[in-house]
């Protein structure tokens, strides 16, 4: 997985896709493989990729967004018992916050094909992603990347299987778009960071 280092270490890739033409980027999208395919589409979707080799470095991570957005001794929804410890350590309410500042949520998978976050009502409930607030912080494992959503919903098959969770959605974009697309019509932008843990 140093390849996620390589792929975020440098400042110039911007300039890089620049000079690939579309058609290019699409095939070179395909021939790599499914990690960096995610990663490479969850960029260029708008989101912020933060990769942790361990447990101290998420703690770590998530303590810099914390300060980056002014978010210490705030409120946060999140619906994860197993999440409530980093909110408490940083002294975030989690308790009915009345304006959250952000959700702090784990995931079902991470969708390389379209570089998107599949939640379901384990992670958000029944709210629609234009109900969540703005600001999302997710925590993933790297073993939860997969090729396309129709692997996400077997997994989901097979993780629960009888007690299946509902509201199976995506969220895809994470900035708001320049003009009006009718490819994003329905959708809501959010400011999404992703701490991507290491776990293969």
């Amino acid at each position: 997985m140093s390849l996620f280092r390589k792929i975020f270490g440098s400042g110039n890739d911007s300039s890089d896709e620049e000079n690939h033409s579309e058609f290019n980027n699409s095939a070179l999208n395909l021939s790599l493989p499914v990690d960096e395919r995610f990663t490479f589409n969850f960029k260029k979707n708008g989101g912020k990729f933060l990769y942790c080799e361990n447990l101290n470095e998420v703690k770590e991570h998530f303590e810099n967004i914390l300060e980056e957005n002014d978010w210490f001794e705030s409120e946060a929804l999140c619906y994860e018992p197993k999440l409530f410890s980093m909110l408490d350590e940083n002294k975030i309410n989690h308790d009915k916050p009345a304006n959250p500042k952000f959700l702090l949520a784990s995931c079902e998978n991470l969708i390389a094909d379209e570089g998107s976050v599949l939640f379901s009502s384990s992670q958000i409930k029944q709210n629609k992603p234009n109900e969540l607030p703005v600001n999302i912080v997710i925590l993933a494992t790297t073993s939860q990347i997969l090729e396309s959503k129709s692997d996400g919903l077997r997994m989901i098959k097979k993780k629960y299987e009888k007690d299946y969770p509902t509201n199976i959605t995506t969220i895809k974009y994470f900035e708001k778009v320049k003009e009006e697309d009718f490819l994003h019509y329905g959708s809501s932008a959010k400011n999404l960071y992703l701490l991507l843990l290491e776990d293969l």
